[in-house]
């Protein structure tokens, strides 16, 4: 770890050794750590790199405020694993045909298997359950939320598409785990943007100067910050389920293809990766986004990812305080999805992902695993923040 310091700005505490960094996301490290509202220093993980306002990679302790578009979009987005019940050589030589099944069994991508106008694997809205009445709450106070909350229904149990996965994976004792990213669809996007427009349209009210538009926050005590925090804890629990509901048609999808039981054990883990909550560090009450980042409290478990082609690993927090006991949400990308099109071929894809059953096609060059920091390099950097549990290598990977 390294302390990085800007003029005028809190202590930045960086786990970025070996690991390269862009010089816009490091002035955007800076812009953060220039808020007057920023507790104690900001913490930068491995795989940090440029995000909206703030970079993904970023833990920002706050008093007194909460900056939307440091939360992000995608809010609730995380990850998912649990070992099941198989071993690798009970899974068939040819694995497309449990690639299909999967495919078939989670709504994903913009394919006619899902999508803008997908209905969800469990079809209509009363799949909402019990988080419709608190999405009915927040859309009486913000009725321009009202049309992406009606989809919010359909969307639960998909996948979406970008960099979110359904993994088939093996361990290091080959044993079979399922592994998922994604968050809170269309429904967390929406709440998002929303309230992310609204904090600039409070920051021109008062005419504050910031070093990113985008840094646009809420002061905790106002009405709109109690609003925005009910809705991203919302989303969040949204984004959750969502993510259960993916596993289960993912297992279910599993035993009928391979047309013998699969099931999961008690070890098994759901995280979030993007999203803010209250926590106490340095002695203090303070509000803790994570964009990009895992929670890590000694004993806490969690998921570290590869890309497509790289190992992905469990981890067991150590309780780090100078991190605000987090470490990475994945290896991070260290190239724009254009550059990655321009840089790469087809048959570069292929070559990487030569022992994944996945898509490789044109539509995916984005998310090749050379586009993404070494993940080798990134646990390394971060040693003193977790602990390996399991190594898993993906044998199947479903992209959206």
């Amino acid at each position: 770890m390294q302390t990085l310091r800007f003029p005028s700005a809190a202590p930045v505490k960086a786990w970025t050794d070996g690991v390269p960094v862009e010089d816009v996301a490091l002035q955007q490290v800076a812009n953060v750590a220039r808020l007057p509202f920023i507790f104690h220093h900001v913490a930068v993980m491995p795989d940090v790199h440029w995000g909206l306002g703030a970079t993904v990679g970023s833990v920002i302790a706050t008093k007194g405020a909460i900056i939307p578009a440091a939360v992000g979009v995608d809010i609730g987005c995380g990850m998912i694993a649990a070992r099941t019940n198989l071993v690798a050589r009970e899974l068939p030589d040819n694995l497309h045909r449990l690639r299909d099944a999967i495919e078939h069994a989670v709504p994903h991508g913009r394919t006619d298997r899902g999508g803008r106008n997908d209905r969800g694997a469990w079809g209509e809205e009363r799949d909402l359950g019990a988080l419709r009445k608190g999405l009915l709450a927040i859309v009486r106070r913000h009725p321009k939320l009202a049309r992406a909350a009606e989809r919010a229904g359909r969307h639960l149990g998909t996948l979406g598409t970008g960099n979110h996965f359904i993994e088939v994976c093996v361990d290091e004792a080959q044993r079979v785990w399922v592994m998922l990213h994604s968050g809170s669809r269309g429904i967390g996007n929406a709440i998002g943007t929303y309230f992310i427009e609204r904090a600039k349209e409070d920051m021109r009210r008062i005419h504050a100067h910031l070093p990113d538009a985008d840094l646009a926050y809420l002061s905790e005590g106002s009405a709109l910050f109690e609003d925005y925090f009910h809705a991203v804890e919302w989303a969040q629990a949204y984004a959750a389920g969502n993510r259960r509901r993916m596993l289960d048609a993912t297992i279910a999808a599993m035993a009928k293809a391979l047309q013998r039981p699969v099931t999961t054990g008690d070890e098994a883990v759901n995280c979030h990766h993007n999203y803010v909550a209250r926590e106490r560090h340095f002695g203090d009450e303070v509000l803790v986004t994570r964009k990009g980042a895992v929670r890590a409290r000694k004993g806490d478990l969690g998921i570290i990812p590869g890309s497509m082609g790289e190992r992905s690993y469990i981890v067991r927090g150590k309780g780090n305080r100078e991190s605000f006991c987090s470490c990475s949400h994945g290896a991070g990308r260290r190239m724009s999805r254009n550059e990655a099109k321009r840089r790469y071929t087809l048959a570069d894809h292929a070559r990487a992902t030569a022992d994944v059953e996945c898509r490789k096609d044109a539509g995916v060059i984005d998310e090749t695993p050379m586009a993404y920091k070494p993940i080798d390099a990134v646990m390394a950097a971060q040693s003193d923040l977790v602990e390996v549990v399991h190594t898993l290598k993906q044998v199947i990977c479903v992209k959206g």
